[in-house]
């Protein structure tokens, strides 16, 4: 009886043990065996003092999110970080960090923008010379690369474009900010429209605003709207217990669109693919132009001459400056390869001890009148006054500095040496747009009149297939600041006006007068070199 006890003991123990061994191997059968051969390597985590820590890291970059449009897709390409190019595109693309939004608002600027790819094409050869110089300044900063794009929000890369709100530049900057920021606006010249100076000011100032708020987007508004009405929303969402995001944030109907439309180009700007369909022409990746500084005055048209270029191209890399001649101590824009050849020619021209410039100040005295001073330096009244951008019947003040020959100078001014007036047409800039919700009693007429367009135009641009309108349907419209107006065009060319859309909000005074509380003294651009060459910061 005993030994049947303990063979029965016995027995169950063995079956138990063997049942074990049993569920072990059945359970092994459906995971992953870690060794060396395995081909699903990732599932097996390395052990600590394998040379798997450092062969197989973890991924640091996720695909881009592919943007769909009903006209034209864009599928987005996964961007490649090794490869060099010579293409500056490529470089803005693998520099792209900001955060991406999806709404509404970037779907129909990226679908307005791909239905004009000849005003994109217009605002990439512009801003072909500058672009370099921005991505160079960005990518120093180490900032979103995005910025990059950002003048063709602004000004459509058009150095010359101002605004109602007097702004002006590529960056668009009004008189206050830009002296917040040291750009000078003087008689001589305006540095809000020199690429230079404007450029490290525009970057300063964004990288203030998002050291305040610690979002790009925030920093975007606060550009667009100011940082002091961005905070005072903020401050409302917060106390009604809101998001405090962008999109959340009760703004103007500009400031809303603002970063949609960067965002919108940021999409297009992504693929490859779309560009070339669009006939985007390539840029290279290297400098475009170089700075040389003269301690004396030398007049545009001469120093034009000394480069080689035409002066029209000379003015479109120096549209900061008022006057035919070009202060003492200010850089001066040329393009890199055309360094040795200016350099060249102005020794020769120095050698031969001519001067530099054929155009001295003269300070008002008491009693002066221009039908005095003009014959006196052997000019008409009608060209001292265009040399001086004096219009109309106005009184000069005793001590006010006025342009006249030097000693042999000239006589007649050359119009085209004359800067300060824009020249590039308004039909590359998109007119400033905002939406209006259909009320009762509303008619398409009545709505187009209001914000002066006409019926039709208000029907193209929102798609409608006939005049009929529901109340509580949202509208795009123009902006109440401007006024529609249709210049004469001109055959196989775009309508032209001189300016861009209204910037109303832009760095409001409000702002303005909080920040002018900070204990800031922003450094000074002193870029200057004398080879072509990154400038040292």
């Amino acid at each position: 009886m005993i030994y049947r006890k303990l063979f029965h003991r016995l027995s169950t123990r063995i079956f138990l043990c063997l049942f074990t061994v049993v569920l072990a191997g059945c359970a092994s059968l459906g995971r992953t065996t870690c060794n060396a051969t395995s081909e699903n390597s990732e599932e097996c985590p390395p052990r600590k003092g394998t040379t798997a820590d450092y062969l197989y890291p973890a991924p640091i970059l996720t695909p881009l999110q592919s943007y769909e449009v009903p006209a034209l897709p864009i599928n987005l390409p996964t961007v490649d970080l090794t490869s060099e190019t010579d293409n500056i595109f490529s470089r803005i693309r693998k520099g792209f960090s900001m955060p991406d939004i999806n709404n509404d608002l970037v779907l129909e600027h990226q679908q307005r923008y791909l239905n004009q790819p000849d005003y994109l094409r217009r605002m990439v050869e512009r801003g072909a010379p500058y672009l370099y110089h921005i991505v160079e300044e960005i990518d120093q900063r180490s900032m979103p690369m995005e910025l990059a794009l950002l003048p063709m929000v602004e000004s459509a890369y058009n150095p010359m474009a101002h605004s109602p709100a007097k702004a002006s530049g590529l960056w668009q900057f009004i008189p206050t900010t830009g002296k917040r920021y040291n750009l000078d606006q003087n008689w001589w010249k305006d540095e809000r429209r020199d690429i230079i100076a404007s450029t490290a000011a525009a970057l300063e100032y964004l990288q203030e605003v998002y050291e305040m708020h610690g979002d790009w987007h925030l920093a975007l508004a606060s550009y667009n709207w100011g940082e002091g009405a961005v905070a005072r929303a903020i401050a409302k969402n917060k106390a009604l217990d809101l998001p405090t995001d962008y999109l959340n944030l009760n703004m103007p109907s500009e400031t809303q669109n603002y970063v949609p439309k960067l965002q919108a180009l940021k999409n297009i700007f992504s693929s490859p693919e779309t560009l070339k369909e669009l006939g985007i022409p390539r840029i290279p990746n290297r400098p475009y132009f170089t700075t040389v500084t003269k301690p004396v005055n030398i007049d545009v048209k001469l120093a034009a001459q000394f480069a080689g270029i035409p002066v029209h191209e000379f003015l479109a890399l120096n549209p900061a400056h008022n006057r035919p001649v070009i202060v003492s101590d200010s850089p001066m824009v040329i393009p890199a390869e055309k360094y040795d050849h200016f350099v060249s020619n102005l020794e020769a021209h120095e050698q031969k001890q001519k001067p530099l410039s054929s155009w001295q100040s003269y300070t008002l005295r008491p009693g002066d009148r221009l039908e005095k001073i003009a014959p006196r330096f052997g000019m008409t009244v009608a060209n001292l006054k265009a040399i001086n951008g004096i219009h109309g019947r106005i009184r000069l003040k005793p001590g006010l500095t006025l342009l006249v020959p030097s000693n042999g100078g000239a006589k007649e001014i050359d119009p085209a040496t004359m800067v300060a007036q824009p020249r590039f047409p308004s039909a590359d800039l998109q007119p400033a747009t905002r939406t209006y919700k259909v009320r009762k009693g509303d008619t398409l007429f009545s709505i187009a009149k209001r914000h002066g367009m006409s019926a039709d135009e208000l029907k193209r641009r929102n798609h409608l297939k006939n005049m009929k309108i529901k109340p509580g349907t949202t509208l795009v419209v123009l902006a109440t600041e401007q006024k529609a107006s249709k210049p004469a065009p001109q055959k196989g060319k775009s309508s032209a006006s001189t300016k861009v859309s209204s910037k109303k909000n832009r760095h409001s005074a409000s702002s303005q007068k909080q920040n002018a509380k900070k204990a800031h003294t922003p450094r000074k651009n002193t870029a200057q070199a004398s080879k072509p060459a990154k400038r040292k910061k």
